[in-house]
């Protein structure tokens, strides 16, 4: 292998199960009632939850953690309304321990974690990280902080895992609201979309030498639905005018990157990424 090679970085995609939930929740009023169809029943449909990791020279990187393997059950940690209305559907191999096991990686060789945001489908596993400096906006970890005092139970917030997150004394790093980009690694950017889906999103740009430049949009763009079609905002929304600027914005980092755009929910999307068991992007 030549020094040239060595020096490339790749980018895995790590399926973390599926969550199912009504279809109200990707794209709000999809089916409403009408006067033909006054009582519409609502719809379950499956999402998939991944997390990306990306081998970089500098340092590996994760962008999010998806959910805890003790998240569902009796004595899960999310409520039991929670497993009810957001059921994750998972078995061990999906866990993120074991899928950075199957690459050979420990929870501390990650030198970096990103948090797109503090929802139990993308932070629960944070607590395994206490070595690496995680990445989260100012605004998001305020959020979940007092959600955690107030002991909120109804929330995307999970009480359990924040305490745990507070318990592993991890290493954060708040974005300020004001930051636009901030440079991570050669080629890596974590990009500040600021008040949408949550109270603070964080996406994040990679650069490859073969598969050019891909955007992790993560909930800041549910689906190709709600990024194509303005009108298509999901039903889990802290700030709808935030979550249009944010999606506007996107666009034109696209446009102006020639990137791709990898959405957080897109199950279409999803079935043809290539996974981690199957190799990695380069």
């Amino acid at each position: 292998m030549t020094a040239t090679q060595k020096r490339r970085p790749k980018l895995y995609v790590m399926d973390n199960g599926r969550m199912r939930m009504d279809s109200n929740w990707l794209v709000a009023m999809n089916h409403p009632a009408t006067s033909r169809e006054p009582e519409v029943v609502s719809r379950l449909v499956e999402v998939p939850v991944y997390t990306v990791l990306i081998d970089h020279p500098e340092g590996k990187i994760l962008f999010d953690s998806a959910c805890h393997p003790h998240a569902m059950g009796e004595n899960g940690r999310w409520p039991k309304m929670t497993q009810e209305t957001f059921e994750w559907l998972s078995d061990e191999a999906c866990y993120l321990p074991h899928r950075l096991e199957a690459l050979g990686l420990r929870p501390a060789d990650i030198r970096y974690v990103v948090a797109s945001h503090l929802h139990m489908d993308h932070a629960g596993c944070l607590e395994m990280f206490p070595n690496a400096t995680i990445f989260v906006h100012e605004d998001e970890w305020n959020g979940a902080l007092q959600s955690y005092a107030r002991r909120e139970t109804n929330g995307s917030y999970i009480w359990a895992d924040v305490h745990a997150w507070i318990q592993a004394g991890l290493r954060w790093h708040a974005v300020n609201r004001n930051d636009d980009v901030i440079s991570l690694a050669d080629g890596v950017q974590i990009l500040n979309f600021g008040s949408g889906h949550s109270l603070g999103m964080l996406g994040l740009s990679v650069d490859l030498l073969e598969t050019g430049r891909i955007i992790l949009a993560s909930d800041a763009a549910y689906t190709e639905d709600s990024y194509v079609y303005s009108d298509k905002i999901p039903g889990a929304v802290y700030d709808t005018i935030g979550y249009r600027r944010t999606v506007e914005r996107i666009h034109l980092l696209a446009a102006e990157r020639n990137s791709e755009v990898w959405f957080g929910h897109d199950s279409s999307q999803f079935a043809g990424l290539r996974k981690s068991t199957e190799g990695a992007y380069e």
